[in-house]
């Protein structure tokens, strides 16, 4: 029972991990792969520090369920079993979706870019590239989405 607990869990735990995406720069979806992307260029006028909100997607609060629903299951014997069960998987799931967002939310940058011909835009991107104000940057946009890189 006790084998079968670890292994929910550590099941559990990759898929939650393959949720995350990423709202980085230095990252395509494989549809954005062979496609023309328009590119503009401009300079820095400010940059802020922000927070991307991690992913709310059923699998965190199905996870927390289940562990919880299990866990809840040990306790007690006939109806005190099942009603720790049950309210274990209210508890899971709500602790789980709470984690999956806590776990997949991210720092990210807010970049306020003046566009060469004077048009004043920001991109919100992952942090995972440094910019500051004065940098050269390019825009490069393909669809609904724009970048920032150097």
């Amino acid at each position: 029972m006790k084998t079968t607990k670890i292994l929910v869990i550590g099941l559990l735990s990759l898929a939650l991990g393959a949720c995350a995406s990423s709202n980085s720069g230095s990252v395509y979806s494989r549809d954005d792969a062979r496609k023309a992307q328009t590119v503009k260029t401009g300079v820095v006028e400010s940059v802020r520090q922000v927070k991307l909100e991690g992913t709310k997607t059923p699998i965190g609060t199905v996870a927390g369920g289940a562990i919880g629903g299990i866990a809840g299951s040990s306790v007690g014997h006939g109806n005190g079993s099942a009603i720790g069960a049950v309210i274990g998987a209210v508890v899971g799931g709500l602790a789980g979706s709470a984690a999956e967002e806590g776990l997949t939310r991210k720092d990210a940058l807010e970049i306020t870019v003046k566009v060469d011909g004077g048009a004043l835009i920001a991109i919100v991107q992952e942090a995972d590239e440094q910019f500051i104000a004065g940098d050269k940057v390019r825009l490069i946009e393909n669809g609904g989405t724009t970048r920032v890189s150097h």
